[in-house]
């Protein structure tokens, strides 16, 4: 028996996202599905990220058991062959047999949050952009973001329905940048959130939040205020799923 990591790519927007869920198809049911077939074996992955419905990831991380032949090295490669175009295994390897991609002594997650600003939509954006019609300011929204780099208990950025105890997280870095577009006059602006680890939601309550400032409705320094409520009712709305991509998991 000998345990493989895979980095995985996908598109979430058919996907209820990562874990199994009753009222429709995921990643994890797909790579299990899949794998199960390709070596003959009852197979279980176990991802280091559980994405939500309809969110990306260009390099989540899974491991399974198996007792395949399959070269680990090789094992990406045979299985793209059985997964639909939108989920692709990047690359695969041997780990040692308890090496978990959720307990590790240090885990940095780096998110990105991808907003199109314009005055009309653009139809090949929507399944990963979230629109945005009204103007924002982005160097307001990076004085906002300031306030939240660092420990912070992130109790107003995480979602209610969360059965975390601990709600206390570090955010290492937040970047937002922004990029001209010839498509309908609009703007590209990614919101880059690096930590140690996020709450339920936390990286789309954080966007929403900063959109709101953005657009004006709240100063930047109420960003602060906010945190310090520790009150999910202060913050902005989730913003939607489709803008958020997990870009990359480093183990250290």
């Amino acid at each position: 028996m000998k345990r493989i990591r895979l980095t995985i790519a996908y598109d979430g927007t058919n996907y209820c996202g990562w874990q199994i869920q009753p009222n429709g198809i995921t990643i994890e049911e797909v790579l299990n599905e899949k794998i199960s077939a390709l070596t003959g074996e009852e197979i279980h992955v176990i991802g280091a990220s559980r994405t939500d419905a309809g969110v990306h990831a260009l390099r989540n991380v899974a491991v399974f058991d198996t007792q395949s032949q399959i070269p680990p090295q090789r094992m990406a490669y045979a299985i793209n062959q059985c997964l639909p175009e939108d989920i692709v295994i990047v690359d695969s390897c041997e780990v040692p047999e308890d090496w978990h991609p959720r307990y590790q002594n240090t885990i940095t997650k780096t998110y990105e949050y991808h907003i199109y600003n314009a005055p009309v939509p653009d139809p090949l954006k929507r399944q990963y952009f979230a629109y945005v019609s009204y103007p924002l300011d982005v160097p307001k929204m990076r004085k906002g973001a300031a306030y939240l780099i660092g420990e912070h208990d992130f109790a107003s950025f995480c979602n209610v329905k969360s059965n975390a105890q601990d709600t206390v997280r570090t955010v290492d870095e937040i970047t937002i940048t922004e990029t001209g577009t010839k498509t309908l006059s609009g703007r590209d602006i990614t919101i880059r959130v690096v930590g140690k680890g996020f709450l339920y939601n936390m990286v789309r309550i954080i966007a929403g939040t900063l959109i709101r400032v953005g657009r004006g409705f709240y100063e930047p320094q109420r960003v602060q205020e906010i945190l310090e409520s520790k009150e999910r009712s202060e913050a902005g709305v989730t913003a939607p799923p489709q803008g958020l991509v997990l870009t990359n998991i480093e183990y250290q």
